[in-house]
């Protein structure tokens, strides 16, 4: 069950949207372990979505459904606050270590960005009756938590291989082979 789960996760956070456009952004401007706390916060978001879906919480689940235009419209402003703050920031002129409050902003950022779709937990409930995995999940707690731990390990595994390959990427623009071979230095 924790392959499976691994599986789904990695699956469901593999895609790139908009969360995967801002841990790119986050780790190009700010780090690596920001850009990694930036995706941190979406898979615990999808753990917690993997939780509703995996023990069955038809309450929970319907509350969320009813509840979505509600979520969206909190989700799409938030998204639109966080364009305006791109668009309006000034580029850095100098690579920088994040401070300890914006790593903790980066995961909740990410977190409450995450829970705001409410399209997540209908994308669990279809992958996990794919599997065929509804009803197993929902009478065994173990098999659940193995689950729901397997959907954080996937998800938690795509977020760091994306920023850890942008933060490869952005640490060797400044690599001395790189600038010597087109003649300027990356700032």
């Amino acid at each position: 069950m924790f392959l499976k789960g691994v599986t789904i996760g990695f699956s469901i956070a593999a895609p790139v949207g908009p969360i995967g456009l801002l841990c790119i952004r986050r780790s190009l401007s700010d780090g690596t372990l920001a850009g990694l706390l930036t995706g941190l916060g979406a898979a615990t978001a999808d753990a917690a979505y993997g939780c509703v879906a995996g023990f069955g919480l038809t309450a929970f689940s319907s509350f969320l459904v009813n509840q979505r235009f509600w979520m969206s419209l909190f989700g799409g402003l938030f998204l639109c606050y966080l364009a305006w703050r791109i668009i309006n920031s000034k580029p850095p002129t100098q690579s920088f270590e994040p401070r300890r409050a914006g790593l903790l902003a980066a995961f909740g950022s990410t977190f409450l960005l995450t829970l705001s779709n409410p399209l997540t937990i209908l994308s669990f409930a279809a992958v996990f009756a794919g599997f065929g995995l509804g009803g197993r999940a929902q009478t065994d707690y173990a098999t659940a938590w193995g689950l729901v731990g397997g959907v954080f390990t996937g998800s938690a595994l795509w977020w760091l291989l994306l920023s850890g390959g942008v933060g490869l990427v952005r640490n060797g623009l400044d690599h001395p082979c790189f600038v010597a071979s087109i003649g300027f230095r990356a700032e």
